[in-house]
């Protein structure tokens, strides 16, 4: 009767996510996949001969995070700059086409549009090579993205920060955006940057990575105990209310400052690329808390959205009818 009536919870949760408006800010990316396939290996170097059949372009980075939040239901703000070039217009063009509001998008004349291209081959990513700058931004184009946060902030119920490392988030900035929000009641939730951790101080909640974690500690996290050490740590260094380490096939670990430590098992049946999957998590995550959902379902609502997307390759977004058959189909 118990996984009858936590399951109905959940369903009420996702079914409630058309209602909230997030606003996402961070580093802004075009995803390029070439896809082919590999019979034999150059003559001229040891390296695969791929064969080119088609390619594609997704929305990267923090656009990822829109992208995932729109498919899940939301109505989304999009804060962030593009290169004043083809492929940020053609990434600008893409969000907008994805019904994300994009008037938080700067085009930046001096800086060109980041592009990961990644080359698969026989379903495998073969190279991965990357086209960016990471210097951090000026101060006018700063105040022009804090100008649009603090316009826009107040009809949002969460903010979610994707910081990349590629110049969005940085002392300056993050000391003027937590003068706008100060006061707010509204949830900042982070997908973080090992370089930028002192930033996210008194925030709501920050989602590392295991690896990201440790490298925050100066440490290798390698037993639960690590784990466990980690999660205190961080949460009490950092005055966040909570924070969520995600554990690749170990699934998840959430930590509050109450005390509690929770351990949500993964429920991937088969990971093909975890391309993006961060982005999944925390735009789930980010929605439910939204909704005022207990931090424990929010990272159960989350860790189910990931395991549905590891099973695809490419940078996946979610669709909401995925993930409440999912919640269904789920074991408590």
């Amino acid at each position: 009767m118990k996984r009858k009536k936590d399951i109905d919870r959940l369903l009420r949760l996702t079914n409630r996510f058309p209602r909230v408006r997030l606003m996402v800010i961070g580093d802004l990316m075009m995803d390029q996949f070439i896809w082919g396939n590999v019979e034999r290996i150059s003559p001229e170097a040891p390296v695969p001969v791929v064969l080119v059949e088609s390619e594609s372009f997704m929305l990267g980075g923090a656009a990822n995070v829109a992208n995932n939040l729109r498919s899940l239901g939301a109505r989304v703000s999009l804060c962030g700059i593009v290169g004043d070039d083809l492929t940020g217009e053609h990434l600008t063009r893409a969000i907008r086409e994805t019904e994300i509001d994009a008037g938080g998008l700067y085009s930046h004349p001096r800086r060109s549009t980041i592009i990961k291209t990644r080359v698969i081959a026989n379903n495998q990513q073969v190279v991965r090579f990357d086209r960016e700058e990471t210097d951090g931004l000026d101060p006018k184009c700063q105040d022009r993205l804090l100008d649009y946060i603090r316009r826009s902030v107040n009809d949002c119920q969460a903010v979610i920060i994707s910081d990349y490392g590629k110049g969005i988030v940085g002392r300056r900035f993050m000391a003027e955006f937590k003068k706008i929000i100060a006061g707010r009641r509204i949830p900042v939730v982070v997908d973080p940057q090992v370089k930028h951790a002192s930033l996210y101080k008194d925030l709501t909640v920050v989602t590392p990575n295991h690896h990201e974690a440790g490298a925050m500690l100066g440490k290798k996290l390698v037993t639960d105990e690590d784990i466990r050490w980690a999660g205190k740590t961080l949460l009490r260094r950092l005055k966040l209310k909570a924070l969520l380490i995600t554990r690749g096939e170990h699934g998840m670990t959430l930590f509050d400052r109450e005390g509690t430590e929770i351990h949500i098992p993964t429920v991937a049946r088969e990971v093909y690329d975890v391309t993006g999957a961060g982005d999944t998590v925390i735009a789930a995550f980010s929605l439910s808390i939204a909704l005022g959902a207990d931090l424990s379902d929010a990272a159960t609502i989350a860790n189910l959205a990931a395991g549905l997307v590891v099973g695809e390759v490419g940078t996946a977004t979610l669709e909401i009818d995925r993930l409440r058959e999912a919640v269904m189909d789920s074991r408590f």
